[in-house]
């Protein structure tokens, strides 16, 4: 399993102190995150999209791309990309850059976000949101996978003959997770198309997202993408850990309190109790995150939102450390004896080339030469020689029809 850490970059104000940091700081901020969760040896760090305050990520691909040439393993990814306001061809290319940026290091998860007046910002209406999901997947997912696009929907302008570029990286599109909270047709949607589904797993009882992620499973298996064991589920999760539980809850308490999505509700105590939420000893958050798998199953990825709710920086860092150096490990060895063969390891980049050229070579799209209409006909690249070389080799290979006959 990947365990890492995601944000949904807010800035807000320290409870404690009464300090609310600057854009500037929670930005330089992040990059120090995303190196620690590295150096404590997690696999993957996540950052939200948001545009408006009091958060400050409107552009995923830039931060991304920075920590990508500061770190050497890390899988960046996003929690999540706006698939509703976004155009999917500037995601298609957005992304494709980053993927050979960091030399395929990372991958996206796609939502529809909740926050209603981002829709008309960006032209489009709250009231689609749903139906403008699905289309724009649904072009997104033919933008990586075809040199050559004609499409007409309901959104947006029709597509003749056109070429997203850069191509993916080996020309092998980014692994994509659906991530929802409550829809069942998002999770029908990542079945569909044999993608990731992402359940959010913070504020609600473990049991609901359960349902989903179990329909989807179900649905993955239906579409003839593997057996329900092989389908791609990632799970979200809040932690704050201490050495003793009742330092734990004494030091959480004031940013639960005063969190824009824990406060004037449920306390810390009963909070902890019926969510996914996890406070305590090491112990306790090693025991509660085995008891996610014990509900889910084999699962391919978990993570963890640690910067949230106005903790400041030096917090924030402690925290992962604890995470990775003492919790993670424990769960590691643990899952990895309760671990299905069956069930499928998490995705990467390699994984997905071996899976589409086996031990051949991977095709590297060259294009043929400039028109500068980007409206190319048939065939706008040039295949490598290697690549070249095994088809022919593999059309030798096949016998004739005469031979047959």
């Amino acid at each position: 399993m990947q365990f890492g850490i995601m944000s949904v970059s807010d800035v807000t104000r320290n409870p404690v102190t009464g300090e609310t940091p600057s854009e500037a700081e929670r930005i330089k901020g992040m990059i120090e995150i995303a190196k620690k969760t590295e150096e404590v040896g997690l696999d993957v760090f996540a950052v939200g999209e948001h545009h408006n305050p009091p958060f400050f990520s409107s552009s995923p691909t830039t931060l991304l791309a920075a920590i990508a040439a500061q770190t050497e393993r890390l899988i960046l990814t996003t929690s999540t990309t706006l698939i509703t306001t976004n155009d999917p061809v500037r995601i298609a290319e957005e992304y494709a850059m980053l993927q050979h940026v960091s030399d395929g290091r990372m991958d996206l998860m796609l939502g529809r976000g909740n926050t209603a007046p981002v829709y008309p910002w960006f032209g489009q209406d709250i009231r689609q949101g749903l139906p403008l999901a699905l289309e724009n997947y649904n072009l997104l997912h033919r933008l990586w996978r075809e040199d050559v696009v004609n499409w007409q929907g309901k959104f947006r302008t029709p597509l003749n003959g056109f070429t997203s570029t850069p191509r993916p990286l080996d020309d092998v599109p980014p692994f994509v997770w659906h991530g929802s909270i409550r829809t069942p047709e998002i999770a029908e949607q990542a079945a569909f198309y044999g993608n990731g589904y992402f359940a959010n797993f913070i504020f609600w009882p473990p049991e609901h997202s359960l349902r989903l992620a179990n329909f989807y499973r179900e649905r993955f298996e239906h579409y003839g993408h593997g057996t329900k064991k092989e389908a791609i589920v990632g799970l979200g999760g809040q932690t704050y850990i201490a050495k003793k539980s009742q330092d734990a809850y004494r030091e959480f308490r004031p940013y639960f309190n005063e969190a824009p999505v824990y406060g004037n509700g449920p306390s810390l105590e009963q909070f902890s109790q019926a969510t996914p939420l996890a406070v305590g000893s090491v112990q306790e958050v090693i025991d509660k995150i085995l008891g996610f798998h014990e509900l889910f199953g084999d699962y391919q990825r978990q993570l963890f939102l640690q910067d949230h709710a106005g903790l400041p920086l030096n917090m924030v860092l402690d925290q992962i450390e604890l995470l990775g150096t003492e919790v993670v490990p424990v769960v590691r060895k643990e899952l990895e004896g309760r671990r299905d063969p069956e069930s499928a390891p998490a995705p990467t980049h390699e994984l997905l080339v071996a899976k589409k050229y086996g031990d051949g070579p991977a095709r590297q799209p060259r294009p043929t030469a400039n028109r500068g209409d980007n409206v190319t006909g048939g065939s706008p690249y040039l295949d490598s020689d290697e690549v070249t070389a095994k088809r022919e080799a593999e059309a030798a290979a096949q016998p004739t029809a005469e031979a047959d006959a």
